[in-house]
C-alpha cells in the first residue's frame, strides 16, 4: 500500500515539475498563454427612480 502512494507521490511531482517547465519553455515552441486583448463595449441602461 505505502508503495503505491508513494509512486503516485512521485508522480504527482514530476507532473508538477514538467507544468512548471513547460509554463516558462512553451512561448518559445510556439504556445501562447496570454488572454486576448480586445475591448468590448456594452451599453447598460441604469434605473435610478
Amino acid at each position: 500500500m505505502w508503495r503505491i502512494i508513494r509512486w503516485l507521490f512521485y508522480l504527482a511531482v514530476l507532473a508538477v515539475i514538467a507544468l512548471v517547465i513547460y509554463a516558462y519553455v512553451g512561448p518559445f515552441f510556439g504556445a501562447d498563454f496570454g488572454a486576448p486583448q480586445t475591448e468590448i463595449r456594452v451599453p447598460v441602461t441604469l434605473d435610478a427612480d
